[in-house]
């Protein structure tokens, strides 16, 4: 019998007009209501000498935090994962039929 390693999990969500593509190690829900807390952040080791930085930019956002709150309505999609990916901010596009649901967007 082996044991099975600790998950990582893909969390995926819209802040502030933006896609965050994050790695965790724990993701539950918290006592604040309606929001999920996501624990334990993982980022890419630094193997290559080619540096993503849109990764860098997310590790420095996240540096020293413990623990994140994030609104359950902001969550677009979790994935328990085998191996991690890079971690990333993309822009928030609209496309398609589906409206998204609406949610205040600071000024630029």
């Amino acid at each position: 019998m082996t044991k099975r390693e600790a998950p990582i999990y893909k969390v995926i969500f819209l802040n502030q007009g933006q896609v965050f593509e994050m790695y965790a190690k724990q993701i539950y829900q918290s006592d604040l209501w309606s929001f999920l807390e996501v624990e334990e952040f993982v980022f890419g080791e630094r193997t290559t000498v080619v540096v993503d930085p849109s990764e860098e930019k997310l590790k420095a956002q996240f540096d020293g935090v413990v623990r994140s709150f994030v609104p359950m309505h902001s969550i677009v999609r979790i994935d328990e994962v085998e191996r991690m990916g890079t971690a990333k901010i993309t822009e928030a596009r609209h496309t398609g039929n589906v409206m998204p649901f609406p949610m205040p967007m600071p000024d630029k």
